[in-house]
């Protein structure tokens, strides 16, 4: 097989099949070319198709890391950027539109990876519809893109979750619809062999279906994702990282990331309330193997609904919850207390490997509530 990275990595070798794709054949082999840069792919859209999708297909967004270091693309999803509640209680047909971009991005401090995204950020838009809609999905694979790609709504009833109606070589685009039956959170991904590369890479996303009566309001939504990333390089390591299958196959990840990268969701996107006021988090596990004890250090969930059931009663009160990988769940809380909390998986050493995320809540001391006795401690020494 000729080297698909010839000429940068931009075009598919010619000889390779959308069967031996899709079986994953050509995947595999593919699946280490990873050299090259397509920040280019990501700068050139900036569209904004946010009726159901929050976010944008790639503003070109680029972030300095440090003073005299170029600048680098930055593909993490602000957890504020999502859609609105839905308003209105009859169906309707609603638009979604999705474009897959290769970019090499940020990754930690030090170092870059090629991720494959949905629309140029990870997670992908997060999607809000009603049930009873007619979702019409237009998807396109960047003309860019080193590999196929497709989505999977786990939303979706019919067969692949529309996987099938939507693989696209570079350059194609199909599209396909669906009715949402089922209201809940679910999880969308890339579904094209190997599939748990393709989700590793950044390739998931949320889609709510709200139920008819629609959601209890409140005052805050964020949208955030837990995913892995599998690099040959150790962690830490600086330059452009190379994905590696082997250690995805034997499920050992260098980095843990919320909402795309290392620091996503504490130097870039800190989640951000006040006293007072209720929030909710949509949580999803893009995965592609590792479950999720999620827990916000010094809070607890008033109501927790649970497996991203929106119809089944919330359990109340709960410290901790379990997010199987492709699955979620909506978590409500009221900040009693202001100060900085920190998101975590509580399988603590994967915070070692990047995972963790702030909510900083501003306003009065609550000190009936929270306060110490005495002279307090160094917070800097809390980990906290």
């Amino acid at each position: 097989m000729e080297d698909a990275r010839e000429n940068g990595g931009r075009r598919q070798d010619k000889g390779i099949s959308r069967r031996s794709l899709l079986a994953g054949t050509a995947g595999l082999t593919l699946a280490g070319a990873v050299a090259g840069t397509a920040t280019q792919a990501l700068a050139d859209h900036d569209h904004h198709h946010q009726s159901a999708a929050g976010g944008t297909t790639g503003s070109g967004r680029l972030y300095q890391v440090n003073p005299g270091m170029p600048d680098r693309a930055d593909i993490a999803h602000d957890p504020a950027d999502i859609p609105g509640p839905i308003t209105r209680r009859e169906p309707a047909t609603v638009r979604i539109e999705l474009e897959t971009v290769e970019v090499e991005a940020h990754l930690d401090n030090n170092a870059t990876f090629r991720f494959w995204t949905f629309n140029g950020r990870v997670p992908g838009p997060f999607v809000r519809v009603r049930v009873g809609d007619t979702v019409e999905c237009h998807f396109k694979n960047h003309p860019d893109s080193w590999m196929p790609h497709n989505v999977d709504f786990h939303a979706t009833t019919g067969p692949g979750g529309g996987a099938v109606l939507t693989t696209a070589m570079p350059g194609e685009e199909f599209a396909f619809k669906f009715k949402a039956l089922n209201p809940g959170v679910y999880v969308y991904h890339c579904a094209v062999p190997p599939v748990a590369l393709h989700i590793a890479n950044g390739m998931y996303g949320l889609i709510v279906v709200e139920p008819e009566e629609g959601l209890p309001p409140v005052d805050r939504e964020f949208y955030v994702m837990q995913g892995e990333i599998y690099t040959e390089e150790p962690f830490g390591t600086a330059g452009l990282l190379t994905e590696s299958y082997e250690k995805m196959l034997n499920e050992r990840p260098e980095y843990f990331v919320f909402n795309g990268h290392v620091g996503a969701l504490t130097d870039h996107f800190p989640l951000k309330a006040n006293v007072g006021e209720t929030v909710r988090i949509f949580f999803g596990v893009g995965g592609p193997n590792f479950t999720s004890s999620f827990h916000v250090i010094g809070e607890i969930f008033d109501r927790v609904y649970n497996a991203g059931s929106l119809t089944s009663p919330p359990l109340t009160d709960v410290q901790t919850i379990t997010v199987a990988p492709g699955g979620a769940t909506m978590v409500e809380f009221k900040c009693e207390v202001p100060g900085r909390y920190v998101l975590v998986d509580h399988a603590l050493s994967r915070a070692e490997r990047g995972l963790a995320g702030y909510l900083i809540v501003e306003g009065e001391e609550q000190p009936d509530i929270f306060a110490p006795i005495g002279e307090p401690p160094d917070p800097s020494m809390s980990g906290h």
